[in-house]
């Protein structure tokens, strides 16, 4: 019979690199291993999350203005209008202030 080539210690006493190989394989293992946990730990915590803070009943605009963009800050909504004009509404829907941004 035919010597048997599919132990790893006689062929790791034949070729030393495929013990470095070896080593380098399972650490690559590890590191991937680990990246999708961490990747899975971060979805499952932002999907947990409330997808937009409460909104109020209304906000409403000056007359004549759209709006471009929406942030919602920790106590403020701040509305980016097409007019390039920024505008700061308390969590209420009042309009606290606004601001005109220069070109």
């Amino acid at each position: 019979m035919a010597q048997d080539d599919t132990d790893w210690k006689v062929a790791a006493k034949a070729v030393p690199e495929l013990r470095f190989l070896k080593t380098l394989v399972t650490g690559l293992t590890l590191v991937m291993g680990l990246g999708m946990v961490a990747v899975v730990a971060m979805l499952w915590m932002r999907l947990n999350q409330p997808v937009l803070p409460e909104l109020p009943a209304a906000i409403t605009l000056p007359q004549g203005v759209q709006s471009r963009a929406v942030t919602f800050a920790q106590s403020r909504i701040v509305v980016l209008t097409t007019d390039d004009r920024v505008l700061v509404y308390d969590r209420a829907g009042a309009l606290v202030g606004q601001m005109a941004l220069q070109p």
